[in-house]
């Protein structure tokens, strides 16, 4: 299999960059695209690169945040058939807290009426196609995750910490291990790999590919960080968007060879 990372943070003179991310990913026979970054930017870096977006067979949503989502309308504008999977926990609800004010940072209102008919809703372990798989999270207690970022859902004119249910992992299965990408990590991006492996137990977990969402965290939290990661086995770590320049400095200090800096560009084949 192969992903191409359409957009990133990190950009070059050629391809732009924007906060956000959008991954082109073709396995076996199938064209998949994860996220559509957060404004029609993939658009413009995808055809400069020689990918078309008409034909795909699959869009897939990590989570239900503006910089992964902003960029749906143009997705359905572009290709009038493959159905967006987004998790069936996803709804136009999510806030980011400051002080006593509340920031919307969810999908594009009223994309999930607009587009209804394109729209699929994963539930559980869900099959995209055979060895590709749609996994939410299993771990407990995520939305004390969701309170210590200041991250809410509003749900009946009432508010609660958010649990990223509306979050998941898009897993494929390869010769050599599975590859997993989740494009912001947050429930944690060693509880992702551990999922994954209780999911499938009898498979090795290959790549781990996504940002994790540590750009705002400590020099010690990171490191913490990086040897759980360690800890579960994962062979190879793309990271880039939310992990952040100092974060990925010290998880390169931590982890070697074995993580690798997204950018806009950038090949991956396992």
């Amino acid at each position: 299999m192969k992903a191409t990372v359409v957009v990133d943070n990190i950009g070059n003179d050629e391809l732009k960059s924007e906060w956000g991310l959008c991954i082109y990913i073709e396995y076996q026979d199938k064209k998949i695209l994860l996220d559509a970054g957060a404004s029609g930017l993939f658009l413009e870096n995808a055809k400069k690169m020689n990918i078309s977006l008409k034909n795909l067979d699959y869009a897939v949503l990590s989570h239900a945040h503006y910089d992964h989502a902003n960029g749906m309308r143009e997705f359905f504008q572009i290709n009038d058939s493959a159905k967006f999977y987004l998790r069936d926990g996803c709804r136009e609800n999510c806030y980011k807290k400051k002080w006593i004010l509340k920031k919307y940072i969810g999908l594009p209102k009223g994309i999930l009426e607009e587009y209804k008919d394109r729209i699929v809703f994963a539930s559980g372990d869900d099959t995209l196609t055979e060895g590709v798989s749609l996994i939410p999270h299993k771990t407990q207690g995520l939305a004390s995750i969701g309170k210590n970022e200041n991250m809410y859902l509003r749900e009946s004119n009432r508010w609660r910490p958010d649990d990223f249910s509306h979050e998941q992992s898009l897993v494929f299965d390869t010769p050599k291990g599975l590859v997993i990408f989740n494009s912001c990590s947050h429930g944690g991006a060693d509880n992702i790999v551990n999922e994954v492996a209780s999911t499938f137990p009898d498979k090795k977990i290959l790549a781990l590919v996504g940002g994790f969402h540590l750009y705002n965290k400590s020099e010690e939290v990171v490191r913490d960080f990086a040897k759980r990661l360690k800890a579960t086995g994962v062979k190879h770590v793309y990271t880039g968007h939310c992990t952040g320049k100092e974060a990925y400095k010290i998880l390169k200090e931590e982890l070697g060879d074995v993580v690798e800096q997204l950018r806009v560009g950038l090949v991956m084949e396992f």
